[in-house]
């Protein structure tokens, strides 16, 4: 079965940066849209950032200018680069794959972030 794994997370001051990976069993991975999500404490799951078989991307309006999502198709993996991190990031980051109707999650990441 398809297998997404995250990693990056963890802890980090307010203004901080990290970088979140997402690694991928899927053979035909350059064929996938791919996207970031997270979840706060009592909150949604909201939408962070996606990025296109092509390679558009498209990212929510409180994290446009601080995120940066990327993609290497050579190593079935997709990236969340985080600048400037706010208290208001701190959640569980969630890596998702769509194709058609396929669609996959990873378990997630921790990110926190201290003030």
């Amino acid at each position: 079965q398809v297998q997404l794994v995250e990693s990056g997370g963890g802890l980090v001051q307010a203004g901080g940066s990290l970088r979140l990976s997402c690694a991928t069993s899927i053979r035909t991975f350059s064929s996938y849209n791919m996207g970031w999500f997270r979840q706060a404490p009592g909150k949604e799951r909201e939408f962070v950032a996606k990025i296109r078989w092509s390679g558009g991307t498209y990212y929510a309006d409180s994290v446009k200018g601080r995120f940066t999502i990327s993609r290497d198709n050579a190593k079935n993996t997709v990236y969340l680069e985080m600048n400037n991190l706010k208290p208001e990031d701190a959640a569980v980051y969630y890596c998702n794959a769509r194709l058609q109707e396929a669609e996959y999650w990873g378990q997630g990441t921790q990110v926190t972030v201290s003030s």
